[in-house]
C-alpha cells in the first residue's frame, strides 16, 4: 500500500491508500486544503479537529447539492429517452400532398391570350362568311 503525503489546512499528513488511487486521493485532499483555507481565511484558530471537521462538512454539503441535482438531471435524461423512444415507435406521420403547377403562370397567360385572339379571328372570318 502506497503512502501519499498531503497537505490540509497547512499540516502535512501521510495517508496510505490503495495502488492506483493515489490521484483520487491527491485530488480529494486538495478539495479538502481549500475549505479549510477557507476557514482560516475567516479570522479565529481553530483546533486541527475542528477545523478538519468543518472542512469534512462544507465538502458534504457540496456532495450532496451535487447528488441532488444529479437525480433531477437523470430524471430529466430518464424523461427524454422515454420520449425520444415514443417517437422512434410512433408511425411515421402521412405524407402532406404537395401540389406543384406544372405549367407557369406566363404560359397560361399566353395561352389564354392566343384563345382570345383565335376567338377574335373566327369571329371576323365568321362575319365575312355571313356577308358573301
Amino acid at each position: 500500500m502506497p503512502n501519499v503525503s498531503i497537505s490540509i489546512g497547512g499540516r502535512t499528513f501521510e495517508v496510505a491508500c490503495q495502488a492506483g488511487e493515489e490521484p483520487f486521493l491527491q485530488a480529494a485532499a486538495r478539495a479538502l486544503d481549500a475549505e479549510a483555507a477557507v476557514l482560516a481565511g475567516q479570522g479565529g484558530h481553530l483546533p486541527e479537529s475542528r477545523m478538519l471537521l468543518m472542512a469534512g462538512l462544507m465538502l458534504a454539503d457540496k456532495a450532496v447539492g451535487l447528488e441532488e441535482r444529479l437525480r433531477g438531471i437523470e430524471a430529466k435524461l430518464a424523461e427524454a429517452r422515454a420520449r425520444i423512444g415514443e417517437l422512434e415507435a410512433a408511425p411515421p406521420p402521412a405524407p402532406e400532398r404537395v401540389e406543384v403547377p406544372v405549367i407557369p403562370p406566363s404560359v397560361s397567360d399566353t395561352l389564354a391570350e392566343l384563345a382570345a385572339r383565335a376567338e377574335s379571328l373566327a369571329d371576323a372570318v365568321e362575319e365575312k362568311v355571313m356577308r358573301v
